[in-house]
């Protein structure tokens, strides 16, 4: 797949631009829904990290590693770095550990919505 990718992202054509506009775009968007925040003793990430419950880190199903998010829930909001994928259940759209759930107010289940952060 990523040799069909590289071949449709070299050629200089009069549409790139407009490419670059809705990928702009769609690192502006907003996405809602219900957050989980998940644990485990001791292991690596999907992304080869250590996993810290006291970190403020998220698991997202596509999302890039080393992304950061805002994730707001209710009135409070923090931002976290995606490190592992998940989650696996349907109808979730974030994994947080305990340190992000405790900074939001929640444990458990959650709606919340969620922004790409600004650097």
């Amino acid at each position: 797949t990523q040799p069909s990718i590289t071949q449709q992202t070299q050629p200089q054509t009069s549409e790139e631009p407009s490419k670059d506009r809705s990928r702009a775009q769609s690192q502006n968007r907003v996405f809602s829904g219900t957050a989980s925040y998940y644990s485990y003793a001791k292991g690596k990430t999907a992304s080869g990290s250590s996993f810290d419950r006291n970190r403020l880190t998220a698991a997202h199903r596509r999302l890039p590693f080393g992304t950061k998010l805002r994730v707001t829930h209710g009135s409070r909001s923090v931002i976290v770095i995606v490190n592992d994928r998940g989650p696996f259940v349907r109808g979730r759209v974030l994994d947080i550990t305990p340190a992000g759930a405790l900074s939001l107010g929640f444990s458990g289940l959650a709606p919340v919505k969620l922004e790409l952060a600004q650097d």
